[in-house]
């Protein structure tokens, strides 16, 4: 019995193919001309479906984190709690530093602004303050001003700026992945505050005309449907990162090395430091208040402790840093807190910088009460 199925006309399968690939061409033009990213970054379940995180979105360990490391700005902010409309009762906290704010080895109550939020600390007019954790790992005052520049949208009352000496170098400041992957908002930011930082350097990634296409940019597209996923499993455990079962201490012990990034003793200069880049973050919220912290660290008392403080800084490095941004706090009038010797050296964890929770705590109570004290808040 012959087949009743009519022939397969070839022509018509070459225009159908030839038709798909025009389509293709056309999707991908246009994907590489409008560049949608940012508007799907956008684009978001959290707060609406789940609750926003508690902490920007970062993770090596994505299928234990229920967390990722991605490069949308506009999609990490839009997963945060700090996209929420602002309440009327709230006075607007936000907290922008390295791992330490962010909270490695923590959960999100547990961190710097986890604590402070449990203090239940109210403003003078009786507003509940409300702290929003913007720290983000990788230590780079660059980073910084990066996530600094999109806060302006979440009605900031005040602003809190931990720092510490590893962010300052000239020569790290282009090396945080976060920065290479978004040159052009920091080319506009070193072109508005004139900053001495090369906007040609090779470390920004400039994609090419192919990588801008849906095709080049699958690994993007892919990691805003993954943050959507796994927000559903971080509204039912509330993990977003992953807990070792055992890891090992800073180290109490330290190198006869006296050297900080390249430099050597007997000074450090202020020329070694990106001090314009702290100052254009200052600049860019001079209508709202900041709070520039020093931040604790680990002080050793091992061998060579005569030496170096700790992994990152040899003591005359670190001594000079302190001095100097003394000195320009109180030239420029910057509200500036120095607590590097807070926290006792038992209460860090896997760094010099991490803490535990009851030093997280320790540091909780004093910016808390420096917040008070500059915004006139009362418990």
């Amino acid at each position: 019995m012959k087949s009743t199925k009519p022939p397969v006309n070839a022509r018509f399968l070459v225009n159908v193919l030839v038709k798909a690939l025009l389509l293709f061409l056309v999707f991908n033009l246009l994907f590489t001309w409008i560049n949608p990213l940012p508007w799907l970054g956008r684009i978001s379940a959290y707060n609406l479906l789940f609750p926003g995180r508690l902490r920007l979105p970062f993770g090596e360990v994505p299928d234990q984190a229920y967390n990722l490391s991605l490069f949308s700005l506009d999609a990490m902010f839009a997963s945060h709690e700090v996209s929420r409309p602002k309440a009327k009762d709230e006075y607007r906290v936000l907290v922008v530093g390295d791992s330490s704010v962010w909270g490695t080895l923590l959960t999100p109550i547990q961190t710097l602004t986890g604590q402070i939020n449990a203090g239940g600390y109210h403003a003078l007019d009786g507003r509940l303050i409300k702290a929003y954790n913007l720290g983000y790992p990788t230590i780079t005052l660059s980073k910084d001003l990066l996530i600094m520049s999109h806060l302006r949208a979440y009605q900031p009352d005040l602003i809190v700026w931990m720092v510490t000496l590893e962010a300052f170098p000239r020569t790290v400041q282009l090396t945080s992945p976060i920065v290479q992957h978004n040159p052009q908002e920091i080319r506009a930011l070193i072109q508005a505050f004139q900053l001495n930082l090369d906007a040609h350097d090779p470390a920004f990634v400039d994609p090419t005309f192919l990588q801008r296409t849906i095709v080049g940019q699958r690994r993007a597209l892919a990691d805003l449907f993954r943050l959507q996923m796994y927000g559903i499993l971080w509204s039912a455990t509330g993990i977003d990162q992953y807990y070792p079962a055992t890891y090992d201490l800073r180290a109490n012990d330290q190198t006869a090395d006296a050297s900080f990034q390249g430099l050597q003793p007997p000074h450090l200069s202020p020329n070694d430091l990106s001090l314009d880049v702290l100052e254009a973050g200052m600049k860019m919220y001079s209508q709202v208040p900041v709070l520039l912290v020093n931040e604790p660290m680990f002080i050793s008392n091992g061998a060579n402790s005569d030496i170096r403080y700790n992994f990152y800084y040899p003591r005359w490095a670190y001594d000079d840093y302190r001095l100097i941004l003394t000195n320009l706090s109180q030239e420029k009038g910057w509200h500036y807190l120095d607590l590097w010797n807070l926290v006792s050296p038992s209460e860090f964890t896997n760094s010099a910088i991490h803490l535990t929770p009851k030093g997280a705590n320790q540091l909780a109570g004093k910016v808390a009460e420096s917040i008070m004290n500059l915004t006139g808040i009362s418990r």
